[in-house]
This record gives structure tokens, sequence and C-alpha cells, in this order.
């Protein structure tokens, strides 16, 4: 068997060598695997098979075959989902505090992923194979809120449109480290991959790609500041990477400098509290909201004394 990915080109990969642009999407493949599949003619763009010098645009569809690695079978589990909206095509799921998104190397079960294959049984995408069924986007292991799930390949096209021309609505709500002197602002720099910590993403102005963050202050703390962020973009760890960079990392955040003492989080203090998208198959704008979870509520009392 094969694992089937899709990747719609974007403005970053206009002009770049395709192997290098498919590593910089999916860091589980090297840039020399990536020329083997190309070679062995299981990548395509827009149909087509391609040399591994080939240069990409901007819109290309390019499509991988992956061999499946001996991956095991991603197993159903029972796992309770706080689904807030469903119908035949989509699956609007609020995802608690540490919880994976999909399997990965190490960590094939307790994911959403095995969640979902519980509650919808065949009913999911399969553009992005296997260990991501129907999974269009992600939030991070310790990133609490929204996402969208699709239950057929033609939601998943649609909504993987939206997400490329930035036309879902993303609104996180965040606790922020020290207290923010201006009432909203914008971050926009563009981040890649940390070339000292392959775990890290930083501001990355030669190789990075765009990405840019709008906040808002809703409440200055003690020391403090419960904010709110827009997303124009969805780079991996954007809130987190753009708010350290102006020295107002997420309270909890260790990988960017937001623990502090005093303090027993698990992970940064960030919400997608609110998503909204137009329907793949209506085209009706949809907009669902989820409240913070209780460990925020809480921390918010406790920073207000």
């Amino acid at each position: 068997m094969a694992e089937e990915i899709l990747i719609i080109a974007d403005e970053s990969g206009d002009g770049v060598r395709i192997d290098k642009f498919i590593a910089s999407q999916n860091e589980e493949l090297s840039r020399s695997y990536i020329k083997k599949l190309i070679e062995n003619s299981m990548v395509t763009v827009n149909g087509k098979c391609i040399k591994p010098s080939f240069q990409i645009s901007e819109n290309d569809s390019i499509r991988l075959e992956v061999p499946d690695k001996t991956i095991p079978d991603i197993e159903p589990e029972n796992i309770p989902l706080d689904i807030i909206y469903e119908d035949n095509d989509i699956i609007i799921v609020n995802k608690p505090k540490n919880m994976v998104v999909h399997p990965a190397a190490g960590n094939y079960s307790g994911t959403l992923v095995n969640a979902l294959l519980f509650h919808c049984r065949d009913n999911l995408s399969g553009i992005n194979g296997i260990l991501r069924p129907g999974i269009v986007h992600r939030i991070d292991k310790d990133t609490t809120g929204l996402l969208v799930v699709c239950k057929n390949d033609i939601a998943h096209r649609n909504v993987a449109e939206q997400l490329k021309e930035h036309s879902i609505t993303r609104r996180y709500e965040a606790i922020c480290t020290g207290v923010l002197n201006t009432d909203e602002g914008t971050v926009d720099a563009p981040i890649g991959r940390n070339i000292n910590d392959r775990k890290k993403m930083s501001i990355n102005p030669v190789n990075g790609k765009n990405a840019v963050t709008h906040y808002k202050v809703i409440e200055r703390l003690n020391g403090y500041t419960h904010i709110y962020c827009v997303l124009e973009t969805g780079r991996t760890h954007q809130i987190r990477v753009h708010m350290s960079s102006i020295r107002h990392p997420l309270l909890g955040d260790e990988l960017y400098g937001g623990v502090r003492p005093g303090f027993s989080l698990q992970g940064q203090c960030l919400h997608a509290g609110i998503l909204g998208l137009k329907h793949p198959t209506t085209g009706e704008y949809m907009e669902f909201s989820a409240p913070v979870p209780e460990y925020f509520e809480r921390l918010l009392d406790r920073l207000r004394k």
C-alpha cells in the first residue's frame, strides 16, 4: 500500500525545485527520499510525472504516493469527542489539551484520528493518507480548541483551498507573559524551521514563509496579558513564534521561553476559540465558537488577584 499526499503549492513555492518544496511542506520526508519517489514516477504535478529538477509554480497540484513503511494499523478508539457541529461533509471538533491530532512514529494511539476513526467508521477523507484521514489542518498537542475535519475528498479539497486562500477565520485566545503596552498590533515576519533545533520554528527572513498574526488586548493582568490573535496565515507554531519574537511568549510555552516560576502548566496557554469557513457543499459561511477550557479560566482568575 501507499499513502497519498496532496499539496497545493502556495506563493512560497513559485520557482522552487520540487524536492525542496515538498521537503519544506512535510518534515518527515528527506529530499533524497523525495528524489527517489520522483524517479520512480510516484510524484506528479498537475497529473503529470516530472523530473527531480522540475521547478513548481504557485497553484500547482502535487501528488505523492509514499510507500507504506510498515506503519502499524491505526486502530479506532472509543475516545470521547467534543463535537460542535457535524453533517455529511464536515465535523467541527473542540480538541482538548494533551491530545495529538494524528499518529506519528512512537505515538499511534490516543490521537484525535483514533477517536475519529471510531466515531466516523469509514466516513473520512483519504487525501492525506492512512495516518491523517480527514485532517486538513492541525493544532498543537497542548493547544485546545476548534478544528475542521472532512468526511470526503470533495469537502477536503474545498476546505484545503480555503486555507490556502487564507479565507478561513481563525481566532485564538492566549495569555502571554509581560504586559503589552499597545492595545493591538500586527506581527508580519516569515517563519521557517530553526536551523539549530529541528523541534523549533523561528523568524527566518531568508527561507521562511510569509506569516502574519494580528493581536489585540482583552485584559491586562498582574504581569501578564490576556489577548486574542487572528491568523492571516497558518504556519507551524505561528502565534507562539510571533509572540516570542516581540518578547511576550505565551505563558507555559517551554519551547519558546514562556515558562515562569510558580506555575504548573502543561504547555502553552492557547485556545482556538473561533473557526469560520464556507460550507464545502452549500457555500454558506458558518462560524463556530468554543469557550476557553477550565484551566484557562482558573488561571485568569488567579492572575486578576
